[in-house]
């Protein structure tokens, strides 16, 4: 099989209502990825996630540096390819952010391909562990931007649709406050449902360990994302010190920061992001070095779950999968949770093509 054509797209799904968090306002989800084509007519798609900016810089790497270099080569040396695009004329500039982005979409769609032609969904390519579910914690509820009433409201909701965990966001300038609406979601819900709080990067170590502190009462399953992502030291004190585990890794964007991360005690919840490390080539070292420390996976869903899905069901130490439904409906076989688990999907492939009246719908390139 070889690659005859590769070109990227850009889509800005509508988020509805907008939401924020303590560093995003975001209208609208960019879908940005790549389309290969092959000689024995598989199709695959892979794409990245953003808050539909910057999209026009990961795709023009793909379309300028990375699709030219993959015509005429075979998608099953996936591998070989990821080297060639990693260590590449992009290496200079980039080992991170938007290079990495571009790298994923590319890397998606190559497993993508390459389980379509096996006839398998990806999860069982890529050899199964979870035989038909995995479970599912909602985070589509616990925006900033929600007054207190409906955050609960949201949150209880969640709850009564099968969900046993939920998520809700923190960082508001007063810390105060974001106490005080973790202990009225705490009440609201009860002590047996799992609760996470997603601080965004907005705390600075002392207020980190000292509200920190002050939440451990309401039995966090983690505290996500405290402090600035390149500060290894001060998420390693805090796990040290703190009786909430620190989870992390939406923000880290290869296995090398993973590795200084994970060696130096500084995360318990590895968040790793197939859109955000380049591509599940990546994201499966990332996991297996998190099993060699026995450190659970929990990714992020920048890709609202889609191909995430399949690595989850298919890792020993992925316990479970956030879910955002915001894209859902532009797949040709979209997410389904069911009583607060994931079904897993039955086509071939990674669960990435999107139905083409979507790309009529919402492209911008």
């Amino acid at each position: 099989m070889k690659i005859t054509k590769a070109e990227s797209f850009i889509l800005h799904v509508p988020i509805t209502p907008p939401i924020t968090d303590a560093i995003n306002v975001a209208t609208h989800w960019g879908v940005t990825g790549v389309r290969i084509e092959t000689d024995e007519g598989i199709v695959g798609y892979g794409y990245t996630g953003t808050t539909a900016k910057g999209d026009e810089m990961i795709a023009s790497t793909i379309d300028r540096y990375y699709a030219p270099a993959l015509i005429g080569r075979d998608p099953f040396m996936v591998r070989r390819i990821w080297d060639d695009l990693r260590f590449g004329p992009m290496h200079w500039i980039g080992r991170a952010g938007i290079t990495h982005m571009a790298l994923a979409a590319v890397d998606v769609a190559l497993w993508d391909i390459m389980s379509k032609a096996a006839g398998k969904p990806l999860w069982q390519y890529l050899g199964g562990h979870k035989p038909d579910k995995i479970k599912a914690y909602n985070t589509n509820g616990g925006w900033l931007n929600w007054s207190k009433e409906r955050l609960i409201a949201d949150m209880t909701a969640m709850l009564e649709q099968g969900f046993t965990a939920v998520k809700m966001k923190v960082g508001k300038p007063d810390p105060r406050e974001d106490f005080d609406r973790v202990q009225a979601v705490r009440k609201a819900i009860g002590d047996e449902a799992g609760l996470m709080i997603d601080v965004n990067q907005q705390w600075n170590i002392t207020t980190a360990m000292t509200w920190g502190k002050k939440l451990e009462q309401f039995d966090l399953i983690w505290l996500e994302e405290p402090l600035n992502p390149d500060d290894i030291p001060g998420h390693r004190k805090l796990a040290d010190e703190l009786n909430v585990p620190i989870a992390l890794g939406e923000h880290v964007y290869n296995k090398y920061a993973f590795r200084d991360y994970i060696a130096q005690g500084a995360v318990e919840y590895v968040q790793v992001d197939v859109t955000r490390v380049a591509g599940v080539t990546e994201w499966l070292q990332v996991a297996g070095l998190a099993a060699a420390f026995d450190l659970p996976v929990c990714p992020h869903v920048g890709d609202m779950g889609q191909i995430h899905q399949h690595l989850v069901a298919a890792t020993p130490n992925a316990v479970m999968l956030e879910y955002i439904p915001w894209i859902r409906h532009i797949f040709e076989e979209p997410i389904e949770v069911e009583n607060g688990f994931y079904k897993l999907p039955e086509l071939p492939g990674a669960s990435t093509t999107i139905l083409p009246r979507y790309f009529d719908e919402y492209r911008v390139k």
